[in-house]
């Protein structure tokens, strides 16, 4: 077996270190033992875009906010499958994300973050949620509503959380949160935020292979 190389580390504001490990043409990245992300596994982030993308439709001038990069895959899908007038943001907490998007992953990143139509922030994505106007909010904010690596991701998935989003989303907007697994009582807190809920499970890997994760669709009218 090609053993692991720790490449960087980097300290999550308000949370523990990430590490960047390679192993062989894969890049993973781990909150103290625990993978985060991994370029063995992107499915369902792509899915986070493509999925998005097939319930908004070919309406003009479409504005996404993405929270956070990660490795960039719900990014590139997006890219790949919105119309040319589309706008996104992505907003990453960790300024060494996007350095690492840069640098050691080049390759897989490609143009992403130098495209025309892309925005790229460093800061909470709460902050940018605030700006409004959004057709899209698209969160892939750590392992989903439990706040695995930052207590205060709490904020964003709460009841308040829940309301600054909706109020951020144009008319027949949505607002799509990936997650690790499950959680009944986030879909119960969806609803009770006066949100359509479309709950998907979608593999991990792009070969429909894999742990199985949800990404919550939350509409307004």
């Amino acid at each position: 077996m090609i053993p692991r190389t720790h490449l960087a580390t980097a300290r999550i504001p308000g949370g523990p270190e990430m590490h960047l490990y390679s192993r062989g043409a894969d890049h993973m990245i781990l909150v103290e033992r625990e993978e985060l992300m991994s370029t063995r596994m992107s499915g369902s982030e792509e899915a986070l875009a493509l999925m998005t993308a097939e319930r908004l439709g070919n309406r003009p001038k479409q504005r996404w906010l993405i929270g956070g990069y990660g490795m960039g895959f719900t990014l590139r899908a997006a890219l790949k499958v919105l119309p040319p007038d589309a706008e996104v943001t992505v907003a990453e907490l960790v300024p060494e994300i996007i350095d690492w998007a840069k640098g050691p992953m080049a390759d897989l990143t490609g143009n992403c973050l130098n495209h025309k139509r892309v925005k790229i922030v460093v800061g909470d994505v709460a902050d940018r949620i605030a700006e409004g106007g959004w057709d899209a909010i698209l969160l892939d904010v750590d392992n989903g509503p439990d706040a695995l690596v930052r207590a205060a991701n709490d904020g964003l998935y709460g009841p308040v959380g829940l309301a600054r989003a909706k109020a951020a989303l144009r008319r027949a907007g949505l607002l799509a949160i990936w997650s690790a697994g499950a959680d009944p009582r986030f879909t119960k807190a969806l609803h009770a935020a006066g949100f359509q809920v479309d709950e998907q499970v979608v593999r991990a890997r792009q070969n429909g292979k894999g742990p199985r994760h949800v990404i919550w669709f939350a509409g307004v009218r």
